[in-house]
């Protein structure tokens, strides 16, 4: 495999690079630091993610980000508390690499750990990243990862919505997405736009922008299992989608339970219309559940 910066892989596709997996990070504690992904690129070479950007710097690209585990943030920033809004704490965990099972130009497999704020284990997680072919114009990200309570009772994953912040179920995979000056579009099976889709299930989302250079991101959460999670989208002040983990309701996991989810992203060039986001979501969910 092609090495780039110490600490950093790169995804490959056809000879093509077409990701910068960044698995050991060097970060300040208060992003609450993990391996991402970032730049993510169009076939055509444009970027769609954005790191560290102003308005959050604790947005990372491509990352599995949790605001709150059993009072640990690994999302990184302030920390929603009922009855106090969001406040500066001491909490910050960190995902650390613990061992590779699988390193190709395409095809990436490790195993990490979550270690809380006061240095112990609260999880392992095996996280498999993978480049796949979809066609002349669009390639997939194909990130899945189990996530396996290695403490000695329950853990409990929550959200800001779930301790009193309306709408703010975020915390899962987190795709932050490059904007730049551009309009954000978001496509959905039977609607448009950020109100409409934003908190809701669908089997697949899509975000476009229209620019000089513009690109279509089309998420799809793959294997019925978790489906069901709700989608957590912005498109005004910043772009970016999530699958949630805890909406509105706490996801409690027992001791030795896992969480287990894998999001497959189309990422094309060209702004594509419903109907072509639809095909390439109805592919993507053919090819990997006869996989």
């Amino acid at each position: 495999m092609t090495r780039t910066l110490p600490g950093t892989l790169s995804l490959r596709l056809d000879g093509r690079a077409v990701a910068e997996y960044v698995w050991r990070p060097q970060l300040p504690a208060e992003v609450s630091p993990r391996p991402y992904l970032h730049p993510v690129r169009t076939l055509g070479g444009t970027e769609v993610t954005e790191l560290m950007p102003d308005d959050h710097l604790h947005h990372l690209g491509v990352s599995v980000a949790v605001a709150d585990v059993d009072g640990a943030n690994f999302w990184g920033g302030r920390t929603f508390v009922r009855g106090r809004g969001s406040v500066h704490l001491p909490n910050h965990g960190v995902q650390r690499h613990h061992d590779w099972t699988n390193r190709t130009s395409g095809d990436l497999t490790h195993e990490l750990r979550w270690i809380g704020p006061e240095g112990n284990d609260l999880l392992r997680e095996r996280r498999s990243i993978a480049a796949r072919a979809v066609g002349a114009q669009a390639w997939a990200l194909d990130f899945e990862f189990a996530l396996t309570n290695v403490t000695a009772g329950p853990l409990t994953f929550a959200s800001p919505a779930t301790n009193g912040r309306s709408g703010a179920g975020y915390g899962g995979f987190f795709w932050r997405a490059r904007r730049g000056h551009q309009r954000i579009h978001v496509l959905g099976p039977s609607r448009t736009g950020e109100r409409h889709l934003h908190g809701r299930r669908s089997p697949w989302l899509a975000l476009t922008g229209s620019s000089t250079d513009p690109w279509t991101l089309v998420f799809v959460a793959v294997a019925s299992a978790h489906r069901g999670d709700m989608w957590f989208v912005r498109s005004r002040d910043y772009a970016g989608v999530g699958s949630s983990l805890a909406w509105d309701q706490p996801l409690v996991v027992a001791a030795g339970g896992r969480v287990h989810r894998r999001i497959v992203t189309v990422v094309a060039d060209g702004r594509l219309r419903s109907g072509q986001a639809a095909e390439l979501a109805g592919a993507v969910l053919a090819g990997t559940e006869a996989g």
